[in-house]
């Protein structure tokens, strides 16, 4: 193991293999504690791991959301990042954040009644309009034409963080018959890396019209008048979808189209505490 987990992780990772459906299962690696996954796999990533890597943890000490927002991980809940590689380029890449909410929604899904499981955009899965779950995506240079991503992926099994910016709540709240607790950490990661497998095969053969398409029909808030806050500025408008790149776009109140490809967006059945408090992943 590197030198940099040594640091920040409490005992040496354990390493088994998941991915049922990949033709190259990926290792995951379990820290009892590390700063943040994400950052581990920065780290990996610098160092020249190619991936696919999982590097999940049991408690993480800094733990972040998008913007650098502080993510709360409780006990028996997943915290968990995929490293990979790909050749697409950067806007591209990006799109592996709807595949990732599409393989959490099918995760929720197992365990709850699926037409109360909903994505909202950017990077949030619902159930019954209560965050459940979050993504954060990062990447970097990985040698000429490549990059490195990261995909953090944060789910409340069994408790749901005590701030955040709309209501939020656990897989635990909301399962049906036959199952009477959530699945553990270990379990849902098995459980997620194969559908993230079975979604990145079809983003891969179909390209991200087939990814959007399914993102949609699961999609919340679209029709609906929403208040998107930019890093500037803040509209007002009606969620109408996304477009050929993944930006959510929004009719404002003058007609106009516009596409945001980076912000917070609210609906007027969303709670918000504060801007500090909003969360993202981990």
């Amino acid at each position: 193991m590197e030198q940099g987990a040594l640091r920040t992780a409490k005992t040496a990772p354990s390493a088994i293999d998941v991915g049922a459906g990949a033709s190259c299962a990926p290792q995951v690696l379990t820290f009892e504690e590390i700063d943040s996954t994400n950052a581990e796999a920065r780290r990996r990533a610098e160092a020249g791991e190619a991936g696919p890597l999982w590097i999940a943890a049991r408690r993480q000490t800094g733990g972040r959301g998008r913007r650098g927002r502080a993510w709360e991980t409780g006990g028996g809940n997943l915290a968990a990042t995929l490293l990979i590689t790909t050749t697409k380029p950067p806007l591209q890449a990006a799109q592996v954040a709807f595949v990732a909410a599409l393989a959490v929604a099918d995760l929720a899904s197992a365990y709850t009644a699926p037409q109360h499981v909903t994505v909202k955009w950017p990077n949030d899965v619902l159930i019954d309009g209560r965050k459940v779950a979050g993504i954060l995506v990062e990447s970097g240079a990985a040698g000429p034409g490549r990059l490195w991503l990261a995909i953090g992926v944060g789910v409340n099994l069994a408790t749901p963080p005590v701030a955040a910016e709309r209501p939020a709540t656990s897989l635990a709240a909301h399962l049906v018959p036959p199952d009477t607790h959530p699945p553990t950490p270990e379990t849902a990661l098995v459980e997620l890396a194969a559908a993230i497998d079975r979604w990145i095969d079809r983003w891969e053969r179909l390209g991200f019209g087939a990814v959007a398409q399914a993102w949609t029909g699961r999609a919340h808030g679209l029709g609906r008048a929403c208040t998107a806050r930019l890093e500037r500025e803040t509209l007002e408008g009606v969620a109408l979808g996304l477009d050929g790149d993944g930006a959510l776009r929004l009719r404002l109140a003058d007609g106009s189209i516009r596409s945001i490809a980076a912000g917070d967006v609210f609906f007027p059945d969303d709670v918000v505490a504060s801007p500090d408090s909003l969360g993202g992943t981990v």
